[in-house]
């Protein structure tokens, strides 16, 4: 009776051992090969969740490739940057393809550009690479009713950009040289991810649009297809011969994402303050 207690114990510990192993390995060892899919749609105002599911796709041993699905006009510089940052960091250990929806201008090529592949529909609008900070102006209507305001600061050009009084020309040159230095960084970027010559993608870096068709003939697209497309270009880059398992991250809605996101635009469109943008504005 004790030997046989033994010998159940014994193969308790082995089962133990065997599916720890098997859990381990499924975590480590890819069981089979997986395509990641990204998406980043809307305007681009943070950068933390796209960022942190390149973070983990990269990672993962078992996706040999991601794509990135680009539906959006673009949106805030820093956080266009940083994922900018990031795509350009995974291309160096993974394959990134890029498929772009109804429109990745702006922000949205940014973000794009640094990729393996770049893959768009021959409708996507695209391009509008350039920068832009939009100040109202409410003096007048301030005036109308009887509004003004008392400003106290530490230096002549602290309040530049002011909704509340016509803007100087001193101050629209600093702004401007600040606008310039964006757009280089933006032409640089663009320069580096698709091999462009700065001299001949300045002719053409003037924030104006293109279709998928005509981003294809300036070398700002690889090629032309769809989604489908994109997978399937992933996985032959990548030597996936069958038919790829596509991951993604589902979607969540939480009271949490609408305050950060929501409520901070809504909150800036009554109260403008200096914000400069890679975003295509029709």
């Amino acid at each position: 009776m004790r030997k046989a207690c033994l010998i159940i114990t014994g193969l308790l510990f082995v089962l133990m051992v065997l599916s720890l192993v098997i859990v381990l390995l499924q975590k480590n060892v890819p069981l089979k090969s997986k395509v990641a899919l990204i998406r980043i749609e809307g305007p681009i105002f943070d950068s933390k969740k796209p960022v942190e599911e390149i973070k983990e796709y990269v990672k993962d041993a078992s996706v040999k490739a991601i794509i990135l699905r680009v539906d959006t006009p673009g949106g805030a510089v820093a956080p266009s940057q940083e994922i900018y940052e990031e795509v350009k960091k995974a291309v160096e250990k993974k394959k990134v393809v890029v498929s772009m929806g109804s429109i990745a201008a702006s922000g949205g090529y940014y973000i794009s550009c640094p990729s393996s592949r770049i893959i768009a529909n021959p409708g996507t609008l695209t391009g509008s690479i350039g920068v832009i900070m939009e100040i109202p102006n409410l003096e007048g209507l301030m005036s109308k009713i009887g509004i003004k305001t008392e400003v106290i600061k530490s230096g002549r050009h602290k309040d530049t950009g002011s909704a509340f009084r016509k803007m100087e020309k001193e101050e629209k040159e600093l702004l401007q040289g600040v606008m310039d230095n964006v757009h280089e960084q933006f032409i640089k970027a663009v320069s580096e991810g698709r091999k462009l010559k700065t001299e001949e993608l300045r002719k053409i870096a003037d924030g104006r649009i293109f279709t998928g068709e005509q981003a294809v003939k300036y070398g700002l697209v690889d090629e032309l297809g769809t989604l489908e497309d994109a997978v399937r270009t992933a996985a032959k880059m990548v030597g996936i011969k069958d038919e790829p398992e596509v991951v993604t991250k589902e979607d969540k809605f939480s009271l949490f994402d609408m305050l950060r996101n929501k409520l901070p635009d809504e909150i800036t469109n009554v109260f403008p303050t200096l914000k400069i943008k890679y975003l295509y504005t029709p």
